[in-house]
């Protein structure tokens, strides 16, 4: 295999004739010096033995490897040119996620990466999802093995880690190891190793394998295969008016999901909240996010299609205890409605407020209260919600919470003793 100075080597090997071609991408990739988190090149010489056929799936391969790269550029150039090739294609990426903290968004670390010159030198991760979308579905399989730094592991556990419809995802993403460790890509050659033995069970078979024998018990597994097509949603039309309900400024049982619902051959939902519940809150929330993007794309911003799969992912961040998020989301949903022109007495607006209202009652850090306080002081003030006081209510905690002291201190009950209604057991 032929590997120039740079780090980039590439072969082709073709098994067989007038077949279907298919394509496996490896990167590799990690900082160097003490930045390095995860040995992920150490994966590579398994990956190596492993007959191309398997990787692919197909009986002529061509297989190219990226170890080590230095320049997203050049990155993006290699998934591109894998992206445009008929066949299928499969991804094999190991290495480490990081958080751009301006733009709070997930990059692929590599070989020049440091904190500081992170959105310089690293490989945003919607660059390949933006790669990945033009593919047909069902051809592409990405199978991960990553660590993530503290930032990028708190976002993903409650976000997920975004691709797009029609993209299977395989894989886990571990915390970052203890202090003065390096991780190692046992998953992914847990994997390697079972094909090299002649194995080929069906991969969601060989996932749970990998998955149980690599670890860790806190591991955010990913096992995504909603490879089928969509059938296009007629225009959603709203459920009718709700009954007459005691009006509160904050529920004390938000609902989980809004009154739309898309129209599919195989209803998403049920699988991402058994998911949720179960704990696997990422790969909920990636699929979620997955559906999303699909009906951003069919439907287009500011549809009612988009905005329930944006309230979705509002109630998983609750599911997965991360307030802020949540209340963020359901912000944005309200927002999103009354864009749409929906009246602020409209029962779904009502509920996005009360529920991003509720959400920030939930908080205990007073840095994010006071930080998502005043937007949602203006969305109160548009949307006071059935019974009067609920403006009044943010803004006196609002007033509380500049007298808490920085998180770690002496707390008190000042977050939680001016609540509108008392919190019901077992609520969200």
């Amino acid at each position: 295999m032929h590997k120039p100075d740079s780090g980039y080597g590439a072969v082709v090997m073709i098994n067989g004739e007038d077949t279907v071609s298919g394509t496996a991408l490896l990167i590799a990739a990690a900082p160097a010096g003490k930045g390095c988190l995860i040995d992920a090149t150490s994966v590579l010489p398994t990956l190596a033995a492993v007959p191309p056929s398997t990787l692919t799936g197909t009986t002529a391969a061509t297989i190219v490897e990226l170890a080590d790269p230095t320049d997203p550029q050049t990155v993006l150039t290699r998934i591109r040119a894998a992206a445009a090739a008929p066949g299928p294609l499969s991804l094999y990426i190991t290495g480490q996620l990081h958080l751009d903290h301006k733009q709070r968004l997930i990059h692929l670390a590599l070989a020049r990466t440091t904190p500081t010159t992170l959105r310089y030198t690293a490989l945003p991760w919607h660059w390949l999802a933006g790669e990945l979308k033009l593919r047909r579905p069902g051809t592409t399989t990405v199978v991960t093995d990553m660590v993530a730094t503290p930032d990028a592991w708190q976002q993903l556990r409650t976000e997920g880690l975004v691709l797009g419809h029609g993209i299977r995802v395989y894989g886990r993403i571990t915390p970052p190891p203890p202090r003065r460790r390096i991780a190692e890509p046992a998953y992914l050659k847990a994997l390697a190793t079972t094909w090299r033995s002649g194995i080929n069970p069906p991969l969601a078979q060989l996932h749970e394998q990998a998955a149980a024998q690599a670890g860790p018990v806190d591991a955010l597994f990913l096992a995504i295969d909603h490879t089928t097509v969509p059938t296009p949603a007629v225009p959603a039309v709203p459920v009718p008016n709700r009954p007459h309900r005691e009006p509160a400024p904050v529920p004390t049982a938000p609902a989980p999901i809004s009154e739309y619902t898309e129209e599919a051959e195989e209803d998403p939902l049920p699988a991402i909240f058994a998911a949720a519940h179960a704990g696997r809150n990422g790969e909920a929330a990636s699929l979620a996010a997955m559906w999303e993007g699909w009906a951003l794309r069919t439907y287009g911003a500011g549809s009612v299609q988009a905005i329930h799969w944006l309230e979705v992912r509002a109630d998983l961040a609750r599911l997965a205890d991360d307030p802020a998020r949540s209340c963020e989301l359901w912000m944005a949903a309200a927002d999103a409605r009354l864009a749409r022109q929906q009246p602020p007495d409209d029962p779904a607006v009502e509920g996005a407020v009360d529920r991003a209202h509720h959400q920030w009652q939930e908080l205990r850090d007073p840095q994010q209260a006071r930080e998502l306080g005043p937007p949602l002081v203006s969305l109160r003030r548009h949307v006071p919600g059935r019974r009067s006081g609920a403006v009044e209510a943010v803004q006196r905690r609002l007033e509380l919470l500049h007298t808490m002291p920085p998180v770690g201190g002496p707390t008190c009950d000042i977050l939680t003793g001016d609540r509108a209604v008392p919190h019901a057991p077992g609520s969200g």
